[in-house]
């Protein structure tokens, strides 16, 4: 051995005491057996509660269970209720080894309870792994998320997805802010405006719950009376909860807020805010830093502290619903948490669903409403423009828009922007033959055909092929009229009509958010209509027909929202607001329009409703699939004896190249769908002998017994219904 090996000041002789017994300690560790991680092979359990309950993140419904596994000693302290765990799933009985069973797949998991012994007599597999010492899901959540999947017929581990996001370690690390003290009770402020409004505010403040259906006043005050709810909330020493429809409508409740409480007192729940971001606001109110949530769908399960009040804003709008399993409404989730917390409810809107004329028609909500003299002094004169004008107006058989139309956007532009709400996005969304007004279709796929800005060309919707040669099949005709003009093709005609007036776009490949106050026009598709500065002078809602005609149960309703969302952004009528609406005015929607009653439109709806058995009085889920699957599901459920089926009818078959959306059919498939419907107080059984078949089903796919069955999806509460 050369001299540049050996060791250097004489050897091992020469080290410490100290140094030696450090040595000595680190051999006898070395040689002795260690558990494997994530198997715990030869590990003690812990020595008290050695039983974990966890639930495993599967979201099939025979799983939907809590299983039990074995808590090693080492994982004792982390291993607590409410933690993330990985757990081995999947592992059968023979495969056991020194009484512990091992196999099985890495899953992710929540430890629900710690227990002395376990029900099932077998072996257990040991807990994985602790992901985070966070104690994330408490009773509270759980209860929601349980009642939730009851609700909706479907499992506890889809609804935990839905309401505990990922988790992101770097925002779990950053402790969250130390909690503020309550703030000072609130001035009314504009609540004032409504019969009720002061008494509503001042109850909160009191620590009282009471509910109420809010029909807002147009205008842009809405926010500020909100965040005036949630202040008086947390003066009561309690938590907040508000839910908006999209981004556009939390920044302006964020921002009412911020100015009315300063920073640090609120969340927001968006997508929009990334990953680490999100979680860690989440994390702020799940340990108790911040007290008042806003935030759009997902934020409906956030896990306020002492929850005082839980709020709504336009229940009507389609983000409100989940496109995931079990597809909650943000609408009942949020009166399962009122009910639960026995905490104030508010539903607000310029509008008003059936659903929520429910509320208040049962009595379990109070109608919060302005007086007849406060909705005149707040709402536009709306005008309308029926079939009958229409027939009459030269200008109107000649160009698109009526004479009316015409001059309110010129009056209206000498003062500021005019909106026009388009019902379609695009150019020339569907075009028909000029003579006979048969649809055009495509011959490759029976598509409709669409305008492109191109004036010879015609492409698809559906596969996308363009058609240079087209004629009606019905007449031999070769000429092309639009059924139902888009946004696009709308302001390009305006622009012409107005040459020396901008024209902005606001739809689905761009949102705008404000506009100014100088004139302009700004045509938007609906739910996309951007707040003007000061409010617009005048709107034009088109094509109404478009919107009233849809073979849907909800389309009179929507309708009427959307017009009213609309409507709601122009100036009062003292300040010269005008809206012009192109549709038949004897209609009841239109007429609930002209008379801003949307109250009255809603409990009519609803009175038709109960004669006819139709939601929402009524209970209905729909089941749809295959044919034979669908029938074989219904022969095979356990419906309540009050139960009704009504179908199977089939569906439209989804064209290849078309999107396909949730629970529709794939591509060229045919499938039926059947509709179950339940009377009031029935729903609970519906939801729950639907969920026993469903995983009675999916149970006997996974054993293979009768092989792979067709999928049949069940969803309660169909929000299409026809």
């Amino acid at each position: 051995m050369s001299s540049e090996n050996e060791p250097a000041g004489g050897g091992a002789d020469d080290a410490s005491p100290e140094q030696l017994a450090l040595i000595r300690e680190t051999v006898r560790r070395a040689k002795t057996p260690r558990a494997k991680p994530r198997t715990w092979r030869g590990a003690a359990l812990a020595k008290e509660r050695p039983v974990a309950r966890v639930l495993v993140d599967k979201g099939v419904l025979h799983l939907d269970r809590y299983f039990d596994y074995a808590v090693p000693e080492e994982l004792d302290g982390e291993a607590q209720p409410g933690v993330r765990v990985r757990v081995r799933f999947g592992a059968g009985r023979h495969r056991v080894r020194d009484g512990r069973r091992e196999g099985g797949g890495l899953i992710d998991g929540f430890l629900i309870e710690r227990l002395a012994e376990s029900d099932y007599s077998g072996p257990l597999a040991a807990l994985a792994q602790v992901v985070s010492p966070e104690r994330i899901l408490d009773e509270e959540l759980l209860g929601l998320v349980r009642a939730v999947a009851d609700r909706y017929a479907g499992s506890v581990a889809d609804v935990l997805q839905l309401a505990v996001p990922p988790r992101n370690a770097r925002a779990e690390k950053r402790p969250s802010p130390q909690p503020l003290p309550p703030p000072a009770p609130p001035e009314p402020g504009s609540w004032t405006r409504y019969e009720q409004g002061a008494a509503f505010v001042t109850a909160l403040a009191a620590g009282s719950a009471p509910r109420a259906v809010w029909n807002a006043l147009p205008g842009p005050q809405w926010a500020d009376e909100l965040a005036r709810a949630v202040t008086a909330t947390l003066a009561s020493g309690r938590g907040a909860l508000v839910v908006l429809p999209d981004g556009r409508a939390v920044a302006r409740v964020d921002a009412a807020l911020t100015a009315l409480l300063g920073e640090g007192r609120h969340a927001v729940l968006t997508a929009d805010a990334g990953p680490e971001k999100r979680y860690a606001q989440w994390l702020a109110v799940r340990r108790g830093a911040v007290r008042a949530v806003v935030g759009t769908r997902a934020a409906m399960f956030a896990p306020v502290r002492d929850l005082g009040l839980v709020a709504l804003w336009d229940d009507g709008d389609d983000s409100h619903s989940e496109p995931h399993a079990p597809q909650p409404h943000a609408r009942e989730v949020l009166l399962l948490r009122a009910a639960q917390d026995r905490c104030a409810f508010l539903l607000g809107a310029w509008s008003c669903t059936v659903d929520a004329a429910q509320l208040v028609e049962t009595g379990w909500a109070r109608p919060l409403v302005a007086a007849r003299e406060q909705v005149r002094a707040a709402a536009p004169l709306v005008r309308t423009v029926g079939d009958q004008d229409l027939a009459r107006d030269e200008a109107a058989r000649a160009a698109r828009l009526p004479s009316l139309a015409w001059q309110v956007v010129r009056d209206g532009l000498r003062h500021g922007p005019v909106l026009v709400q388009v019902p379609r996005r695009g150019y020339v969304p569907r075009m028909a033959c000029a003579a006979c007004r048969t649809p055009a279709r495509c011959r490759h796929c029976a598509g409709p055909l669409e305008g492109q800005e191109s004036a010879s060309a015609l492409r698809c919707g559906w596969c996308g092929r363009e058609e240079g040669d087209w004629h009606c099949p019905e007449c031999g005709g070769f000429r092309l009229r639009a059924q139902v003009v888009g946004a696009r093709r709308t302001a390009e005609e305006l622009g012409r009509a107005f040459p020396a007036v901008p024209v902005r776009t606001s739809g689905r490949e761009q949102v705008l958010d404000t506009v100014s106050q100088a004139p302009a026009l700004v045509v938007s598709t609906p739910g996309a209509e951007p707040v003007a500065e000061g409010g617009y002078t005048a709107a034009l809602l088109l094509d109404g027909w478009a919107m009233l005609g849809r073979p849907d149960l909800r389309a009179g309703e929507d309708a009427l929202r959307r017009w009213l969302a609309a409507a709601s952004l122009v100036r009062p009528q003292s300040a010269g607001g005008t809206v012009v609406a192109i549709a038949e005015p004897t209609l009841r929607p239109v007429q609930a329009l002209v008379r801003w009653d949307p109250v009255g439109h809603a409990v009519r709806e609803l009175g038709e409703r109960a004669e006819l058995g139709f939601p929402p009085v009524s209970r209905m889920a729909a089941v749809t699939g295959p044919p034979e699957a669908v029938a074989g599901f219904l022969r095979a459920v356990e419906l309540p004896g009050e139960a009704e089926v009504l179908g199977p009818v089939p569906l439209p078959v989804t064209a290849e190249g078309r999107p396909r959306r949730v629970g529709a059919p794939p591509p060229g498939e045919h499938w039926e769908r059947a509709l179950v419907r339940v009377p009031p107080g029935r729903g609970a059984a519906l939801a729950g002998a639907l969920k026993t078949a469903q995983a009675a089903r999916t149970a006997r796919t996974a054993r293979g017994s009768r092989g792979s069955e067709e999928a049949v999806w069940v969803r309660i509460d169909p929000p299409d219904i026809g």
